[in-house]
């Protein structure tokens, strides 16, 4: 079996993608013809110009056109069951989708009708893609005590049947202005049964890291890739085996890798941290879970072995329960131990 093939062939988890970064390009097309005057290109080749960002700030940017189109509870399910589409076709089973409450209120969408596309939507997913979807609701950080409030108050008053997390996102250099408040929302998330899974030490250093593992609980880790740059915080994260949701593709289209052959990837590996693969805003990033598995055989020098550690860490990280965990795991296994060159 060739290398493409294999990763075709791999059982995949996706743990780091966002709702509204989802959105395909022809889904982003429909939705800006459905409601023009965004400032979003409703041309196929003016909307991948549009997709190249230069810098984070300029992909924050565009990400809040893109999302300016979700304005009905419709257009939440379409982009839920587009991914689910997406991630068939990929061999993905199961995917955490980071959903951002705050962006929906801003558009005018009551809780309650976000909440019931989304339950809509993850029925649908398993029922006509075979994929398993589990919801993670996240702040928009440079929104700060506001965008905390309505986040938590949703989770909390108007939750999906398929939410796990609470989460952490945004610009990380805006989050001291609101730590306080943010600590806050993570406690009462937490106490309320929701695993902590921020991003942190995508575009700041380590000091975001250790902030959201000292005060936010964190059980997983958005990225996390800064933590290189701290031997005690990567000693601390070897020992505590916490997983780091990687993203290779992303963090170069958004610059803070300059050349994916300089990702950090393949050093967090062999010092022995839990890490993951993911696609974070996969069409933003002309990348698929697939590719991201592809990136790290091509550029970063991964072999088979690896990646299935990859793929088997992805499933262990999830939320899923002991018996879906292992049915992915068992088709993970009787993959690698097929005879070299077979089909899957």
């Amino acid at each position: 079996m060739t290398i493409d093939a294999f990763i075709d062939a791999l059982p995949k988890v996706e743990l780091h993608v966002h709702l509204i970064g989802s959105a395909s390009p022809a889904t982003v097309l429909e939705l800006a013809r459905r409601h023009p005057g965004g400032g979003v290109p409703t041309g196929e080749e003016e909307l991948r110009a549009f997709y190249r960002f230069r810098d984070f700030p300029h992909f924050a940017e565009i990400y809040q056109a893109i999302n300016a189109l979700v304005r009905e509870p419709e257009d939440v399910a379409t982009l839920v069951l587009g991914l689910a589409a997406d991630l068939a076709r990929q061999n993905g089973r199961y995917v955490e989708l980071t959903v951002t409450p705050y962006a929906h209120h801003i558009m005018g969408m009551p809780m309650r009708e976000v909440t019931e596309a989304l339950d809509l939507a993850s029925r649908r997913a398993h029922e006509e893609h075979g994929v398993r979807m589990a919801y993670i609701f996240d702040i928009p950080g440079e929104y700060g005590v506001e965008a905390a409030r309505v986040t938590l108050d949703h989770a909390l008053e108007e939750p999906p049947r398929a939410l796990v997390g609470f989460g952490l996102a945004g610009i990380e250099q805006e989050r001291p202005k609101y730590r306080d408040a943010f600590r806050d929302a993570f406690r009462a998330a937490t106490a309320a049964g929701l695993r902590s899974l921020p991003h942190a030490g995508e575009m700041s250093g380590p000091e975001t890291i250790w902030e959201v593992l000292d005060h936010l609980g964190a059980e997983r880790i958005g990225h996390g890739i800064a933590c290189v740059q701290d031997p005690r915080l990567i000693a601390h994260l070897r020992e505590t085996q916490i997983p780091l949701e990687v993203c290779p593709t992303s963090n170069v289209c958004t610059g803070q890798i300059a050349r994916i052959e300089e990702h950090p990837l393949p050093r967090m590996i062999k010092e022995g941290l839990f890490v993951t693969l993911n696609s974070d805003d996969p069409p933003m990033f002309a990348t698929t879970l697939s590719d991201e598995y592809r990136v790290a055989a091509e550029h970063l020098g991964l072999d088979r072995a690896t990646l299935t550690t990859l793929a088997r860490n992805a499933v262990e990280a999830s939320s899923m329960d002991p018996a879906g965990k292992k049915e992915i795991l068992d088709e993970i296994d009787a993959l690698t131990t097929q005879p070299s060159g077979t089909a899957p």
